[in-house]
């Protein structure tokens, strides 16, 4: 158990955005896929944008890498493209 007071209010923060970086994740990663299952142009390219700034946010606060959103970003904008 820790010992110090900033140790335990370390512990409390660290939980808090440990929930909060995985329900931003697991949104993401419901979008993404719920992109690609769309098969409507006009409704994929609004959504499009949407992910994008999600997948930036991600990356941004190093929940995801950097390439790795790059990456989703780039076959997403190819799959709507393909539409």
């Amino acid at each position: 158990m820790a010992n110090h007071k900033s140790a335990l209010k370390r512990i409390r923060s660290n939980e808090a955005k440990r929930l909060r970086n995985k329900y931003q994740h697991k949104t993401t990663r419901n979008a993404v896929r719920k992109l690609r299952a769309t098969t409507d142009k006009k409704e994929a390219e609004g959504m499009l944008s949407t992910v994008i700034s999600m997948l930036d946010k991600l990356a941004k606060n190093n929940i995801i890498h950097k390439n790795k959103a790059a990456n989703l970003k780039s076959k997403l904008s190819k799959h709507v493209a393909a539409l």
